[in-house]
C-alpha cells in the first residue's frame, strides 16, 4: 500500500483503454483500485499533449497578447501566446516557436517560469510557462489553419489590472501572470 506523507491512500492504476482519439486529445477509461477499501472503478481521463504559454516582454515594458475566438466559450479571449507542444519538444523551444508563429515576435533566449497541471482531476498533461525578454516583431506570422489572431501589446501593469478585473479569464494565462508577477515587482523596485 502506498500512502502520501499526509496518510492519504494512493489509488493503484490497473489498466487503461482508449475510448476515442482526436487531433487534440485522447480520451481514456482508466481502471483504478483503492488500496485500503479494495474497490475498483473506471475513471475518464483526457490525455492531451503538453502545452506551452509565453510571457513575452517588449523592451518598453509591454506584454505581447493575442485575442482570438475560442470555441469552448463561443467567444473571444484575451491571452498570451501559446499552443501545443510536439512530443519530446523542449518547453523553451516550443515557447519560442509558438511566440514566433502566432505573433511574429522573437526575443532573448527564453527561461522557464514553471509548469502546472491544467486540470489534474481529468487531464494528464502539463502546461509550461516560458518568459521571453526583449520581444520585438521580426518575423511573419504562421498561423494554423483554424487560427485567426489579433496581436497587441499592453503595459504590464494594465495586463495585471485586466487580470484582476475579469478582462482576462483564461486560467492558464492567469497562472503565467502569477508566476511572472514577482519578476515584474523586482524590476520595478530596481528602477
Amino acid at each position: 500500500m502506498s500512502a502520501s506523507p499526509s496518510g492519504l491512500s494512493r489509488w493503484e492504476k490497473l489498466s487503461h483503454t482508449s475510448l476515442l482519439k482526436t487531433r487534440i486529445l485522447d480520451l481514456l477509461s482508466a481502471r483504478f483500485r483503492h488500496p485500503v477499501r479494495q474497490t475498483e472503478r473506471d475513471f475518464i481521463v483526457c490525455d492531451p499533449p503538453d502545452w506551452v504559454n509565453v510571457i513575452a516582454l517588449t523592451p518598453d515594458g509591454h506584454l505581447v497578447l493575442v485575442r482570438q475566438f475560442r470555441f469552448g466559450i463561443d467567444g473571444f479571449s484575451l491571452e498570451i501566446p501559446g499552443g501545443v507542444m510536439e512530443p519530446g519538444e523542449d518547453p523553451i523551444e516550443a515557447g519560442l516557436r509558438e511566440l514566433r508563429e502566432e505573433t511574429g515576435y522573437t526575443g532573448a533566449p527564453g527561461k522557464q517560469l514553471g509548469s502546472v497541471h491544467p486540470n489534474p482531476a481529468i487531464q494528464s498533461n502539463r502546461c509550461h510557462f516560458v518568459f521571453v525578454e526583449q520581444a520585438v516583431r521580426t518575423a511573419d506570422m504562421e498561423w494554423d489553419t483554424d487560427e485567426e489572431i489579433e496581436v497587441t501589446t499592453l503595459p504590464v501593469d494594465e495586463v495585471f489590472a485586466l487580470a484582476r478585473s475579469g478582462g482576462i479569464t483564461h486560467g492558464l494565462v492567469l497562472d503565467a501572470l502569477l508566476l511572472f508577477e514577482p519578476i515584474w515587482r523586482e524590476r520595478r523596485a530596481a528602477k
